[in-house]
């Protein structure tokens, strides 16, 4: 499962700016110097859309994201301490902005998660036990972009809670204290979720990834 959801994360980007360089930045925003928003965008764009993308389903939905980040960046310059780094707090802006897009989008009625958990027999066992999936389908899947755009879509299928968890936690690697913040919610619920989030999504993705003879991504 982790090499399937590690598909959806885009090469390594280039290493952050050092703290100084960030810092430095910083104190020219807050100056309201007009090149420095040019070279926020230089530093920090290509990041805040690499988030969004992985997040929501479309360009247009991530690029309307990072619109309303930036925004929500530059009202609230103000408020920034400086005790995190610039792209650490953009990162969270970005999310954050993401939530509230997957939140407003949302239109069909929600199924229940509890169809897609695994059930158990008396003894213990597993009604339908989980069948292996293909190795060769597996390896595809490090680098496929269809399988990329089958997670994707197959965590658009969960519901709202449990696909925000996944999404915070397994594609931007949010700690589990991070993403209790960000949910408002604690984080003994957050492992909970994301326990039965990951469970339901092997659900959906298992009949294109069995070696029984499943569908092929």
């Amino acid at each position: 499962m982790a090499g399937t959801l590690n598909c959806m994360t885009p090469a390594c980007p280039s290493p952050d700016p050092s703290q100084a360089e960030q810092a430095a930045l910083l104190g020219r925003l807050r100056q309201g110097e007009d090149a420095a928003f040019r070279d926020l965008m230089d530093m920090a764009g290509g990041r805040m859309l690499a988030v969004a993308r992985r997040m929501l389903p479309t360009d247009d939905d991530a690029r309307e994201a990072v619109q309303d980040a930036l925004l929500s960046a530059f009202r609230n310059l103000h408020r920034f301490d400086g005790r995190a780094l610039l792209t650490t707090w953009l990162h969270r802006i970005t999310v954050n902005a993401c939530l509230m897009k997957l939140r407003t989008r949302r239109r069909r009625p929600e199924s229940s998660i509890e169809d897609l958990l695994p059930t158990f027999l008396p003894d213990g066992h597993q009604t339908r036990p989980a069948e292996p999936w293909a190795p060769d389908r597996l390896e595809r899947a490090e680098t496929s972009e269809a399988t990329a755009r089958l997670v994707r879509e197959k965590i658009g299928e969960l519901p709202e809670t449990y696909r925000e968890i996944l999404l915070l936690r397994d594609i931007e690697d949010l700690s589990t204290e991070e993403a209790a913040q960000a949910l408002g919610i604690s984080s003994n619920a957050v492992k909970t979720k994301l326990h039965r989030a990951r469970q339901a999504l092997r659900a959906l993705l298992d009949p294109h990834m069995r070696a029984d003879g499943g569908e092929a991504c």
